[in-house]
């Protein structure tokens, strides 16, 4: 597997600082704090902002031989409606989230808990397509995207898709154009989808 870029606030651009943190709220999911920055633009002078915390993700587009995509129809509660999606999930090795181990042993396991399938250990590959922020102007979360090519069912597993926390009612394989026709129609329309086969479409993984 080529290597991928990663993300760390530890490793942020040159001219920026954060001067001090205020914490907010701190929930399961997510913390909410408010952070005086100076900046390149703004060196002089505190520039406070409400800043989301959240845990980083993984998302994958998983490829069948047959050139097919497995989109996966879960609930989304904050918006109250149930969408077509790529397989996503959090990153919980919270001390190592941005290690390369970390992230593709998480993009595996997403992959196998929404989908019950697996990269074929023979034929398949987990190809690397880099990073992308989900709402920069709100949360510093960033989800590392992937392409999982000739991915096969483990048939020793079965029931429910996902974790008891998400309600995901079904995984189906769509066709390249089918998919686009999604996107088209507004049918696909969260932003981890919209961005990965974008990304994939610029890397020309897949036909443009």
């Amino acid at each position: 597997m080529k290597p991928f870029p990663t993300f760390s606030l530890d490793a942020c651009d040159p001219g920026w600082i954060r001067r001090k943190t205020e914490s907010l709220y701190h929930g399961q999911y997510i913390q909410l704090e408010n952070i005086h920055y100076r900046t390149p633009g703004r060196p002089d002078q505190d520039t406070i902002w409400t800043v989301a915390r959240r845990k980083n993700a993984v998302i994958v587009a998983p490829q069948t031989s047959d050139g097919k995509f497995l989109l996966v129809r879960q609930e989304r509660l904050p918006i109250q409606r149930t969408l077509w999606e790529f397989p996503a999930g959090q990153i919980d090795d919270t001390d190592n989230k941005d290690s390369p181990e970390v992230i593709i042993a998480t993009a595996h396991r997403e992959l196998h808990e929404e989908t019950h399938h697996h990269v074929d250990p023979a034929h398949g590959e987990l190809i690397p397509c880099g990073f992308y922020f989900s709402s920069q102007g709100f949360t510093d979360e960033h989800a590392y995207l992937f392409l999982a090519r000739n991915v096969v069912r483990d048939a020793t597993v079965s029931g429910e898709l996902g974790e008891d926390s998400e309600c995901i009612h079904e995984a189906r394989a769509f066709t390249l154009e089918e998919i686009r026709q999604m996107i088209a129609d507004n049918i696909i329309i969260d932003a981890n989808t919209l961005a990965l086969f974008a990304r994939m479409t610029a890397l020309r993984l897949i036909s443009p």
